[in-house]
């Protein structure tokens, strides 16, 4: 009877298109019922930052219904490069896929380290991607979620598992990570307190944070060994990221170790930009096309086959990306609507008279309602 229950709610949860859409509309209703207001800001070190105290109301600008759908082509110009990185990541993907690198790269892993010692990948992959989110951020690790849903699933193991051991790790490591520029750095430089100070505390926060992620990863994953009808993912489609051979017949060509080296070398390339040029999304993506076009030459792709393969992997990925542009509508329609600044100021204002213990809780609460609207970790 559960069952039924949790298969009935799961048929009737919306689409991510709809809830999104839905959010935007809910948006321009409270474009009525907030007052509009904004901060003053002046550019300190090229960036935009908010005068403390400038906070004013101006006069109500609500969106009208043709503002509601205008914020829909802003929202996708206002988030073409981090669009574009979904799909030259997807691009590089499809690249590596045909090149027949990834393929025989996770089926050789997981020949080598045995099927039995699953669950032991399980946890080391999560720590893994955890260390990525921790170093890194998000933009830059898109390329290799993929990797975790090709060794998921040849582990038996589905792509709810795959996101929990990537994404979800991803997400903990840069939540919580003692150093990540992103985030502490951006944070510090601006509250001008010593740089990656309190590291010891959060890092132990995190490591915490990693172990409860793998625990229940490893849970799910042993769920669904058991019962494998139990799969969130059921009536997903897995084709292209499942091994096409048995285990044990798999094996890295030189060509395959070629290609490996390249990716690992833009990888590192890319890397050393982030922190030592303070490369961003554009560079990423310039370095993510660059890994593809080397992978096709050293595999000795055809021009037409190349073309192809552009094409068929931008259209694996062209419902994420345009994902990512609807859900950067309603931080567009907040800002036509002039409501952003207003929601922060009440929310700021709301913690200057608790006690000091309860103002640090009552924070990590308020950003996670800011966060919601403004999906950034320096934002």
């Amino acid at each position: 009877m559960a069952d039924k229950s949790i298969n009935r709610l799961r048929f009737s949860f919306p689409h991510p298109v709809v809830m999104l859409f839905g959010i935007l509309v809910l948006t321009a209703l409270m474009s009525y019922l907030i007052p509009a207001g904004v901060f003053d800001r002046e550019i300190i070190d090229g960036r935009s930052r908010v005068i403390p105290g400038s906070y004013h109301t101006i006069d109500p600008t609500p969106l009208s219904f043709l503002d509601t759908f205008l914020a829909i082509p802003g929202g996708f110009a206002s988030a073409i490069p981090i669009i574009f990185v979904v799909l030259s990541s997807g691009i590089m993907f499809g690249m590596l896929e045909k090149s027949g690198m990834i393929e025989n790269a996770v089926g050789s892993f997981v020949k080598r380290l045995g099927v039995e010692r699953r669950l032991l990948v399980v946890v080391l992959l999560t720590y893994l991607y955890g260390c990525l989110g921790i170093f890194i951020g998000y933009e830059s690790n898109i390329a290799l979620i993929p990797l975790a849903a090709i060794t998921s699933l040849a582990l038996g193991g589905d792509l709810i598992l795959a996101a929990g051991i990537s994404v979800g790790a991803v997400t903990v490591g840069f939540g919580l990570s003692p150093v990540n520029p992103y985030t502490v750095g951006t944070g510090h430089t601006l509250a001008q307190m010593p740089m990656f100070s309190g590291w010891l505390l959060r890092l132990i926060l995190c490591l915490v944070a990693l172990t409860v992620l793998a625990y229940f990863n490893l849970r799910y994953f042993k769920e669904i060994i058991k019962e494998p009808e139990k799969s969130l993912s059921l009536g997903i489609d897995t084709s292209g990221l499942k091994l096409s051979k048995p285990l044990h017949t798999y094996a890295m060509s030189t060509n395959n170790w070629l290609v490996l080296w390249a990716f690992v070398l833009g990888m590192i390339v890319m890397l050393y930009g982030v922190f030592k040029w303070h490369w961003y999304i554009n560079e990423i993506s310039a370095m993510f096309i660059i890994i593809s076009i080397v992978a096709g030459l050293l595999s000795r792709i055809s021009g037409k086959t190349i073309g192809e393969t552009t094409l068929r992997s931008v259209a694996v990925v062209a419902p994420g990306a345009f994902m990512v542009g609807l859900a950067t509508s309603i931080k567009v329609a907040m800002e036509m609507a002039n409501i952003s600044d207003t929601i922060a100021f009440n929310l700021s204002e709301g913690l200057k008279e608790l006690p000091l213990y309860a103002s640090a809780l009552a924070m990590s609460g308020s950003q996670c309602v800011i966060n919601f609207f403004i999906p950034s970790g320096s934002g």
